[in-house]
């Protein structure tokens, strides 16, 4: 019987032929100098250089890949696999493969995901743009770590290694460069057990640019983020105006406000009822995204400080949007009133009567506004029905 293979040392591969046999052959020495039973994988994604043949000579596995793309590529690769454990990283000489043990390891003690950093390890001289190294890998890295709560310190590290089934059971998806926030904020989400290892970062051997485009990717990399924590794009902003906005109508309802350098009245306040109804439809908006998220898969629970939508239901709600909408005509009827007291519905002071027309219209939309979300609500629940079996 032949022994399971324990380990595939993964890399993806376009156009690489000026590096990629030393990869691999880096790669192969240190299986066979460890004793780990495992293998070589180039996941090649339409190279014309060659790079595919030099590899199969230094005795990896050649898989193709159709779909262009580095998160493609990996998905291909990891698909294709064979070992229990994968250890990935690029091919342009850029990480030392000969040097995997520390992944191995904690591989092998229960962690899922172990993740390079190379922060921690050492970045050579021209290994990484300053660009990247002082703005895009911390500020992203960062925002990872707030978002999500994530342990990892280098988010974007090409040298990384993770149980192949665990990693299988994530259902990564992403095609491009943000393939490797993807991974990270899912693991996170999915509650793998996560660990870092200090990496070495060395200068590419290639002669040509590196396919990576800094501002493109970058944002890609902040899209994905930022589409995976609804709480932090809508809900806490959402809170900030809700709170500032209704506070402030208030204040301004009562009378003029002096501050000393200027004095806000009903056009401030007009502003501020704006505010709170943006802060509201955030709110309502980030129940709808988590709640349409989580059904469709792509997150695994509600975030935290949205577990509420899951005790909204359509009728409480309506009745709510109703009291609201009430409220909304007391205020507008009151400030007919207050026009036909002051002047017949001719000119009114326009300071008094906007004092009442504020609120009341904010009421009136804040009752619009749960009344269609608690519909939303109701829509993203339904359950697909499947078409008749013939």
């Amino acid at each position: 019987m032949s022994t399971p293979i324990e380990l595939t040392i993964l890399m993806p591969c376009l156009n690489e032929a000026l590096t990629v046999a030393q990869c691999v052959r880096q790669a192969r020495a240190f299986l066979a100098a460890s004793g780990i039973p495992g293998e070589v994988l180039v996941a090649d994604n339409g190279s014309t250089d060659g790079s595919q043949a030099l590899a199969e000579a230094e005795g990896a596995r050649v898989v193709a890949v159709p779909v262009r793309g580095y998160g493609a590529a990996l998905r291909c690769g990891i698909e294709a696999a064979r070992g229990r454990f994968v250890v990935m990283g690029d091919s342009d000489c850029s990480y030392d493969f000969s040097n995997l043990h520390g992944f191995v390891a904690a591989l092998r003690g229960g962690k899922q995901l172990v993740m390079g950093n190379r922060f921690a390890g050492g970045i050579a001289p021209g290994a990484m743009p300053g660009l990247h190294r002082y703005l895009g890998n911390p500020v992203l890295s960062f925002v990872g770590r707030l978002f999500f709560k994530s342990p990892v310190h280098d988010f974007h590290c090409g040298l990384r290694g993770f149980e192949r089934g665990a990693m299988l059971k994530l259902g990564l998806q992403s095609s491009g460069m943000e393939f490797a926030s993807e991974m990270v904020v899912k693991a996170t989400l999915h509650g793998l057990r996560i660990a870092e290892v200090p990496t070495t970062l060395s200068p590419d051997g290639r002669d040509r640019p590196p396919h990576l485009r800094s501002w493109r990717d970058g944002w890609r990399h902040l899209r994905f983020l930022l589409l995976h924590a609804p709480a932090w794009l809508f809900m806490y902003p959402g809170i900030a105006l809700f709170l500032l906005g209704t506070a402030a109508s208030i204040a301004l309802g009562l009378g003029p406000l002096p501050l000393g350098f200027a004095t806000l009245d009903v056009h401030s306040m007009l502003y501020a009822a704006t505010a709170a109804c943006l802060g509201l439809q955030m709110l309502m908006f980030a129940g709808a995204c988590s709640l349409h998220a989580v059904r469709i898969g792509v997150l695994p629970q509600l975030p935290t400080g949205l577990g509420w939508v899951h005790r909204v239901r359509l009728e409480p709600a309506l009745l709510s949007a109703l009291m609201l909408l009430l409220v909304g005509l007391g205020f507008a009827g009151a400030s007919v009133w207050l026009w036909w007291q002051q002047s017949r519905f001719g000119s009114a002071n326009p300071a008094q009567l906007m004092r009442l027309v504020i609120p009341g219209a904010t009421f009136m939309l804040a009752a619009g506004q749960v009344a269609m979300s608690a519909f939303m609500f109701e829509f993203i629940r339904m359950v697909p029905q499947r078409p008749p079996q013939d």
